[in-house]
């Protein structure tokens, strides 16, 4: 089966080199505001999906959670594998593949970590999958970039220099996808990398999540928690339970 583009471009060391700059502050600053929310027991078992490098986490588990963090990037894992203790834990995973069933009482899914599959079907069974790995009682947690505004604003070319490297990045939507092509040179060869995330609003994720058999309790608009407003909002937050 052909590769897809997440599979070469996250563990790809570019990818770290040109996102190096993400923000932990924000990151905890965020996890702080949610976990304030949302109450969790002290004993609940936490299940990061798509975790990257670890950020949110690693976070967490200080917070006391035990916490299982999964990503298809074998270079993140590899990276998120020095904070393991007994109590956090991290394996290379894809989201669509079946984990522990009925395990988990709190899922995230943080950072515009969804998105990347080419059908809705994928999508929905992909949500289907978060479902089964919770208890009953559990809550799914989906951060993703507030679409109407992100479209509205694209800047449609940008150019960042990292570590010695220009990364000429142009963005465009096709076909309900928001695409991002980065090129390169780096040692006298050229690179090219994609990111092809769908354009995804509030409507879609509710349709799509009543098909995986969810509800969402919550909707919020930023880091703080803020009501979502489609115009405004920089980002769209679902606070989801089983139906």
């Amino acid at each position: 089966m052909q590769r897809k583009w997440f599979q070469y471009w996250f563990n790809s060391p570019y990818y770290h080199i040109l996102y190096q700059q993400r923000n932990d502050a924000e990151a905890e600053f965020f996890i702080d505001k949610l976990t304030d929310f949302l109450h969790p027991n002290t004993s609940s078992k936490m299940l990061d999906i798509a975790c990257g490098k670890g950020r949110h986490s690693i976070y967490l588990n200080k917070k006391g959670f035990d916490v299982t963090g999964i990503d298809l990037s074998e270079q993140s894992i590899k990276y998120a594998k020095q904070f393991e203790n007994s109590k956090l834990h991290f394996l290379v995973h894809d989201m669509r593949r079946l984990f522990y069933i009925n395990y988990f009482d709190i899922a995230l899914n943080l950072f515009t970590s969804f998105g990347y599959f080419d059908t809705e079907k994928d999508h929905v069974n992909a949500l289907k999958t978060f479902r089964k790995c919770l208890n009953a009682d559990g809550i799914l947690v989906i951060d993703y970039f507030n679409t109407e505004k992100i479209v509205r604003n694209l800047n449609s070319c940008e150019t960042k220099s990292l570590d010695g490297i220009t990364f000429n990045i142009t963005k465009n939507v096709i076909e309900g996808k928001i695409i991002k092509k980065i090129n390169f040179e780096d040692k006298h060869k050229v690179y090219n990398f994609e990111e092809r995330v769908q354009a995804f609003s509030l409507e879609d994720f509710t349709r799509m999540l009543t098909k995986a058999g969810m509800v969402i309790q919550n909707t919020f608009g930023s880091y703080s928690l803020d009501d979502f407003d489609e115009s405004n909002s920089d980002r769209l937050i679902l606070i989801c339970k089983k139906g």
